[in-house]
């Protein structure tokens, strides 16, 4: 159960936001209804969050692992539920985005996806526990500028999954909404209507 109500005052600017997230995502993301009781610390994470969205030299579906190993690591439920929803409405393997809770035990990913998972945990380990081996090979695979974007990201997301557990957001069921139906599926449950 949230720590903070999920209906704080509706400013303008609170309305707006809630009307974007609608808009963009069939629903106002509890962060944001939680946010909304500090008009200041939402305005700083919605550009802080819009800066983020730009970065661009990692691999989508490698920034995507990181994120949610995070995630899984802190136990950040609502940060999976969400993660899961949106990276299956961007196309990405639904096999993948499932197992990264036990992705040590699934046979859905290459060793260097390995590599950005195992490196994510260990960044989100506190203290941090970096294995200069992997280190060394994901600035080798990835280059530089791909190895910097990926630790930030993973820093994003303890920011993000930290703060929502502390808030005791949990799973809002965005992905209850984003199964995509076997062949034939759609069809037989559309005749059945």
């Amino acid at each position: 159960m949230a720590r903070v109500s999920l209906n704080p005052r509706r400013s303008p600017f609170l309305r707006v936001t809630e009307w974007y997230a609608k808009r963009t995502y069939g629903k106002v993301p509890d962060p944001v209804r939680a946010l909304g009781h500090n008009p200041r610390v939402l305005r700083a994470d919605l550009r802080f969050e819009l800066a983020v969205g730009k970065w661009n030299t990692l691999d989508p579906d490698l920034k995507a692992l990181a994120v949610m190993a995070s995630a899984a690591s802190i136990g950040c439920s609502w940060c999976m539920d969400f993660g899961y929803w949106a990276n299956r409405q961007r196309g990405m393997d639904a096999r993948k985005v499932h197992d990264v809770p036990a992705w040590r035990e699934s046979d859905a990913y290459t060793p260097l996806e390995r590599d950005v998972m195992h490196f994510a945990e260990a960044v989100t380990a506190n203290p941090p526990e970096i294995d200069d081996e992997v280190a060394q090979r994901l600035v080798t695979t990835l280059g530089e500028a791909a190895f910097v974007e990926l630790t930030a990201m993973v820093a994003v997301e303890n920011l993000r999954s930290r703060m929502n557990t502390a808030l005791g957001l949990t799973s809002q069921g965005f992905k209850d909404h984003c199964e995509v139906p076997a062949r034939g599926q759609a069809k037989a449950s559309a005749t059945a209507e």
